[in-house]
């Protein structure tokens, strides 16, 4: 397979653009998202309150548009917690790309309450809002966390588990909630479940930052890198670009593929000790060398042991086609960490 179909998608949206809404637009996610379809001369109306995401990304992508692509971009202020900031968000558009939520799993462990108000009713919120815009398509962020404790390897979409944190729980429901959405009002979504993405302007700080940019900026500045576990715990890492193409894709997707939800990941497996080494080799490539060894220590609750994703689904209906494995996605977002991660708060 090749990356034929999401080019062409590409390419008839340039010819025919359309007004986007993307929560959480401040984000990694989101603003990865935003760039991309600036760059595509879309219209893109974004949403977010900062709780997570930082007005230096949006600078940031202001930085790498035309300032006539920038002036397509709309920015509301707003919180999808409140039905009002959602209906207004969704006025005009025409794809949603919902990725606003309060992301990990100790957090949601620490403040469930806080993760569900986000996760469940503003997810609750950005549906009915849609819906009731008439949006021409709803894509949302699932995640892989909804697997839980099911042991089997690769993760196929239809065999799921018990959830393992408040946040699996909150996430499960928001693929509960967009199937009766499809079953009661005729209005259909595609969830992505996301499988451990990284890139550029992932912030690699606080309690709840990801492990590649937090342990990419402990590298940087010499500090100590923690492993939870023995370091054989091992993840589906999916670059971020991959993740953009797979949104892009759902969003323009037949009504056939809808009411769906799809792994998005690369389909592989790495260990923690196994990315330990490779941003090493990466940094070393950029000019930085780390010679500490990890230091080890309890597994943390909530955590899954292993996880890897069976992509055939989203190949087969959507022509999803990564085009960036671990290694690839490490040597292409190294310069941005080296370059900007003690600028990144």
């Amino acid at each position: 397979m090749t990356a034929t179909t999401y080019n062409k998608v590409k390419e008839t949206l340039v010819q025919t653009p359309k007004t986007w809404l993307i929560t959480g637009v401040a984000g990694f996610i989101g603003s990865n998202l935003l760039e991309t379809l600036l760059l595509l001369d879309q219209k893109v109306v974004g949403l977010d309150n900062f709780a997570t995401g930082f007005q230096h990304n949006l600078d940031e992508v202001k930085s790498l548009v035309s300032a006539e692509q920038w002036e397509r971009f709309t920015f509301i202020k707003g919180d999808i917690r409140q039905l009002t900031d959602c209906s207004k968000a969704c006025q005009g558009v025409d794809y949603v790309l919902h990725q606003a939520a309060l992301g990990s799993v100790p957090r949601s462990i620490a403040d469930p309450i806080a993760t569900n108000e986000t996760n469940i009713s503003g997810f609750l919120n950005m549906l009915v809002a849609a819906r009731d815009a008439n949006v021409a398509s709803f894509t949302y962020a699932a995640s892989s966390s909804t697997y839980g404790d099911h042991p089997a390897l690769p993760k196929v979409e239809d065999a799921i588990g018990n959830p393992l944190s408040p946040y699996a729980v909150t996430k499960y429901v928001n693929e509960l909630y967009a199937d009766v959405f499809s079953r009661t009002y005729g209005f259909k979504t595609i969830g992505l479940r996301y499988f451990n993405i990284f890139g550029k302007r992932q912030t690699p700080d606080g309690a709840y930052a990801a492990v590649i940019p937090k342990w990419t900026a402990a590298m940087i500045a010499g500090d100590e890198v923690f492993i939870n576990g023995d370091g054989d715990t091992s993840r589906d890492f999916n670059f971020i670009e991959n993740a953009v193409q797979a949104n892009i894709l759902a969003a323009t997707a037949t009504e056939q593929a809808k009411n769906q939800v799809y792994n998005v990941a690369v389909g592989g497996r790495t260990t923690l000790n196994t990315l330990f080494s490779a941003l090493k080799e990466h940094l070393s490539a950029n000019g930085v060398s780390y010679t500490q060894a990890p230091v080890y220590r309890d597994f943390r609750a909530g955590d899954v042991r292993h996880s890897q994703a069976d992509i055939s689904k989203i190949q087969n209906a959507l022509s999803y086609d990564p085009q960036f494995d671990i290694v690839q996605g490490i040597e292409k977002a190294m310069p941005w960490y080296v370059t900007s991660i003690n600028t990144v708060s």
